[in-house]
C-alpha cells in the first residue's frame, strides 16, 4: 500500500512537470550543467555591467564593437577545434580553456585591480565567453535529445540556468568583499569546469539509447570540415539565415533597452557599488520569475501551440513595451519592460530558439549554431549600439529610438513566425524519412 502511494505521488509529479520516468536523469543532469555554468557567469555579470558604465555610457558602442571583433577572431579557433575533436569532447576542451583564462584574469586583477584596460579587456572577454559557452551547452542538448523530447524538456532543463542566474548574483554580493573580484573569477573557473561533467554524462546516456541518425553520424567521430564551415553553412541555408536574422533583431532590441538602462542607472545611481546592487536586484527578479515560467508553463506551450508561440509572444510584447517607453521614458517603466523582456527571452525565446536546431545535421548544431550565437549576435549588438547612439545624437529624445524599436520588434515577431513554420515542415519531413527507413524491405 505504501509503495503504491509513493508511486502515485511520483506519477503526479511527473505529470505536473510533463517528464517521463526515463527522462528524469537527463533533466537533472542538464539542469545541473546549466546551474553550475550560470552560477559562475552571473557572479561576474554585475561586475561587467559596472565596468561598462565606468568607461562612459557614451562609449558603450565601442565596447560592443570590440566584442564583435574579438568574436570574429575567436570563432575560427573554435571552428578548428570543432572540426578536429569528437562531438563529445568539444565542450569539455572549450570549457577547460576558458577556465584557464579566468584564472589568468584573477592573477591580473590581484596585481592591478584598478587598471582600466584590464577592466575593458575583461568586459569584452566575458561578453564573448558567455555566448560561446552557453551556445555549446545548448548544442549538447540539441544533439542528444529528439525533437519531441526537446519540446517538453528544454524549458525544464533551462530552469537550471535560471536558478544559477539567481544564485550567482547572491553569491557574488556576499563573496565579493571577502574574496575580491579575483576570488570570484577563480571560483567561477571552478564552477565552469564542474559544469562539463554533466555534459559528458549526457553524451554517455545517449550512447546507450542512440537516435536513428547516429549510425550515419556517430558522436565519437569528429565533425570534420574547416574553421569557417559554420559561416558557410549559414549562408547556404535559408532556414539558418532566418535564424541569424531572428538573432540580429533580438540583439538590436536588447541593445536599445540596454543603452537606456545604462543611461538611467548612471543618472540615478552615481555610486559604483549602488549600480552593481541595482543590476543584481534586477537579475534576481528576472531569474525568480523565469524559473516559475520555465518549470510550469514553457514546455506545455511548446507542446500544445508549437515553437512559433515561443518565438512570437515576446517580440509582440516588446513592441508594446517600446511604445510605453516612448510616452513614459522613466526608470520605473524601463525596469518593468527590461524584466519582462529578459524573463520572456530566458523562459520562452531561448528554449524556442534552441529547438530550431533539433532538425538540422550535427555539424550545423555545433558550427553554424556557434557562428550565429556569437558572431551574428555580437554583430547585432554592434549594429544596435551604433544605431542607438546615432539616434541619441541626432534627436536627443528617447521616444524616437523607442518608436523605431517597436517597429524592429514587430519585424522580429514576423521572423519568428516564419521560423516556426519552417521548423514544423522540417520536423514533419524528418518523421516521414524515419518512417520510410523503418519499413521492412519487400
Amino acid at each position: 500500500m505504501e509503495t503504491s502511494y509513493w508511486d502515485a505521488q511520483r506519477a503526479r509529479v511527473r505529470s505536473l512537470f510533463n517528464v517521463r520516468s526515463e527522462e528524469v536523469p537527463v533533466v537533472l543532469a542538464g539542469a545541473a550543467m546549466f546551474f553550475l555554468l550560470f552560477t559562475g557567469y552571473f557572479m561576474l555579470r554585475p561586475v561587467r555591467e559596472t565596468m561598462g558604465i565606468a568607461g562612459g555610457v557614451q562609449n558603450l558602442q565601442w565596447l560592443f564593437t570590440a566584442t564583435f571583433v574579438a568574436t570574429l577572431i575567436a570563432l575560427p579557433v573554435f571552428g578548428w577545434i570543432a572540426s578536429k575533436a569528437p562531438r563529445r569532447r568539444i565542450l569539455p576542451w572549450t570549457y577547460a580553456f576558458f577556465a584557464l583564462n579566468l584564472f589568468a584574469f584573477a592573477v591580473a586583477f590581484t596585481q592591478d585591480p584598478d587598471d582600466v584596460w584590464i577592466a575593458r579587456t575583461f568586459y569584452v572577454w566575458l561578453s564573448v565567453f558567455n555566448l560561446l559557452v552557453i551556445s555549446l551547452a545548448w548544442s549538447v542538448l540539441a544533439d542528444i535529445l529528439a525533437v519531441s523530447q526537446a519540446k517538453r524538456l528544454f524549458a525544464m532543463i533551462a530552469a537550471g540556468a535560471s536558478l544559477g542566474g539567481l544564485t550567482g548574483p547572491i553569491l557574488g554580493t556576499f563573496l565579493v568583499s571577502p574574496l575580491g573580484h579575483a576570488g570570484l573569477m577563480a571560483l567561477s573557473a571552478i564552477l565552469l569546469t564542474a559544469s562539463a561533467a554533466p555534459a559528458v554524462w549526457l553524451h554517455h546516456w545517449r550512447d546507450r539509447r542512440p537516435l536513428p541518425d547516429e549510425e550515419r553520424e556517430p558522436r565519437t567521430k569528429p565533425l570534420g570540415g574547416h574553421p569557417l564551415a559554420g559561416a558557410i553553412a549559414v549562408l547556404g541555408s535559408h532556414y539558418l539565415i532566418g535564424i541569424a536574422l531572428f538573432v540580429v533583431l533580438l540583439a538590436v532590441v536588447n541593445t536599445f533597452l540596454y543603452f537606456e538602462q545604462a543611461k538611467l542607472v548612471a543618472e540615478m545611481f552615481p555610486d559604483r557599488v549602488r549600480q552593481t546592487q541595482v543590476f543584481g536586484m534586477i537579475d534576481t527578479a528576472v531569474q525568480t520569475l523565469t524559473i516559475l515560467i520555465q518549470i510550469l508553463i514553457t514546455g506545455r506551450i511548446a507542446e500544445r501551440f508549437g515553437i512559433t508561440a515561443l518565438l512570437v509572444a515576446v517580440p509582440l510584447v516588446m513592441a508594446a513595451g517600446f511604445l510605453w517607453l516612448a510616452f513614459a521614458p522613466v526608470f520605473a517603466v524601463l525596469v518593468v519592460v527590461m524584466v519582462v523582456r529578459r524573463v520572456g527571452e530566458y523562459a520562452l525565446v531561448r528554449p524556442g530558439r534552441e529547438m530550431l536546431y533539433t532538425v538540422v545535421p550535427p555539424e550545423e548544431k555545433y558550427k553554424a549554431k556557434s557562428f550565429i550565437d556569437t558572431v551574428v549576435y555580437r554583430g547585432g549588438d554592434a549594429i544596435g549600439g551604433w544605431v542607438k547612439r546615432g539616434l541619441d545624437i541626432i534627436a536627443e529624445q528617447p521616444w524616437l529610438a523607442m518608436l523605431i524599436g517597436s517597429g524592429i520588434a514587430l519585424f522580429w515577431a514576423g521572423t519568428g513566425a516564419f521560423l516556426g513554420r519552417r521548423q514544423r515542415e522540417k520536423e514533419a519531413h524528418g518523421e516521414h524519412e524515419a518512417a520510410v527507413a523503418a519499413r521492412p524491405a519487400l
